[in-house]
């Protein structure tokens, strides 16, 4: 800079002010163009800066070594974002529950895809949408409109299958929200079922307690002569309640007990053409010759399994068959041994039969088709549950056909795993010989 002064100055005198000035410009233009250069530079790099820094000179070295250290450390951060986005939409994407980012107006931003499986919304088409014209449920855009979340919200949504969802707004961040859906379905049913159940209970054991109480109020009052006849009359009416309640009492004893083992402590080998005569000796007593009944042991095996539950859970299909056939009615017992290696107990009668619309509710507690008949034949709706949670217990299942007038099949199917042919000694046998 000193320089060009100098040199101006220099043509000033020799040449004339004229001649002067316009040296000055050229040599301030000389000065300025390395500084034009840096500043082309820097502005191209301000309008793309993915592109690397310029360099410079002077000044402008320093200049541009401080745009390319506040740079890096912005693709630093930029990359450190990403990453955590990444690793966000990834914990997202796992959870088992439905989550949705919101914005302040209710706008979808982001959801995984269980939010996508549980509201019926898709994370790229309905992205922008306001969520509450996707999930049209009225308490809900009520609870999203509400400037406090404090408790879920439980709804109910009906697609293919009826859904029960707890949801949750959480605020966060610069006016989003997190929405958190969980599916509290299996919960709910569980709810309904304990309702039902403790329902149910109470009212089957109301009607023999009010029959018994009302009975033993009448013989209080020693104004009312009985006759004999009519005494023991009474007392039979009394006994046959009490044996209900202890049927049912017995019966949720037994479920209990099911409930709460984890598995099965006396497991034994069992054989079954002792069990079937057995059941069959049972049956022929429960019915008092009202009924035909036969058994067919077609192949002779040795079942691994607990004794006391497949006794109770074989005896429960026999005493159904008794007590839903008419008197005449056939009732066959059989065993045999499928293709496949399976074991299968069936029970067939040519008992009233059902329709087929009701198979998959058989098994549940309490459940009846005919409540009256059900009464009748003393029964107290829970045999099949307790067949259902034996056979679970014994990896097994049960099959159930029937028709209407035509009678029923219910069918034990043993995996090929815990039958034996009989008169083959198993490893079960030989660690109890060893034992002894």
């Amino acid at each position: 800079m000193f320089l060009a002064l100098l040199a101006s100055a220099a043509v000033w005198y020799f040449f004339g002010p004229r001649w002067g000035a316009s040296a000055g410009f050229v040599f301030a233009l000389l000065l300025l163009r390395p500084h034009l250069a840096n500043a082309e530079g820097l502005l191209r790099w301000l309008r793309d800066p993915t592109q690397p820094v310029p360099d410079g000179s002077g000044i402008w070295e320093d200049i541009f070594a401080e745009l390319h250290r506040l740079a890096k450390a912005q693709r630093l951060e930029h990359a450190q974002l990403t990453t955590a986005l990444a690793r966000f939409r990834s914990a997202g994407t796992a959870m088992p529950d439905a989550v949705v980012i919101l914005d302040a107006e209710d706008h979808i931003e982001w959801c995984n895809p269980m939010a996508e499986q549980f509201l019926g919304i898709d994370a790229v088409k309905d992205a922008g949408q306001v969520i509450i014209n996707l999930v049209r449920v009225p308490d809900f855009a009520t609870y999203l409109r509400q400037g406090t979340h404090g408790d879920p919200l439980v709804i109910r949504l009906v697609r293919e299958e009826e859904l029960t969802l707890s949801l949750r707004v959480i605020a966060y961040g610069q006016d989003q929200k997190l929405l958190l859906c969980h599916d509290v379905t299996q919960a709910s049913r569980l709810e309904t079922m304990r309702r039902d159940f403790v329902a149910n209970v109470s009212h089957e054991l109301k009607t023999p307690l009010t029959v018994v109480s009302g009975f033993l109020e009448t013989l209080v009052d020693t104004k009312i002569k009985f006759t004999e006849a009519r005494s023991r009359e009474i007392f039979s009416l009394m006994q046959q309640q009490t044996s209900r309640m202890l049927r049912l009492v017995e019966d949720l004893l037994t479920l209990s007990a099911l409930e709460s083992s984890p598995g099965l402590s006396d497991e034994s080998e069992i054989d079954v053409a002792t069990l079937l005569n057995s059941l069959l000796v049972e049956g022929l007593a429960l019915s008092a010759g009202r009924h035909k009944l036969s058994v067919n042991v077609s192949d002779t095996a040795l079942l691994a399994g607990s004794e006391p539950e497949l006794r109770s859970a074989f005896g429960n299909l026999v005493a159904n068959a008794v007590h839903y056939t008419q008197a005449g009615g056939d009732v066959r017992l059989a065993w045999r041994i499928r293709e496949t290696g399976e074991g299968e107990f069936s029970v067939t009668d040519t008992g009233v039969g059902f329709e087929a619309q009701h198979i998959p509710r058989l098994t549940e507690r309490f459940y009846r088709i005919d409540q009256s008949r059900s009464r009748e034949t003393g029964g107290t709706g829970l045999g099949l549950a307790i067949v259902k949670h034996v056979l679970t217990r014994h990896q097994s299942a049960l099959e159930i056909s029937s028709e209407p007038g035509r009678g029923s099949r219910f069918a034990a199917v043993i995996p090929a795993r815990r039958i034996r042919p009989a008169g083959v000694q198993s490893r079960l046998s030989m660690q109890k010989l060893a034992r002894s």
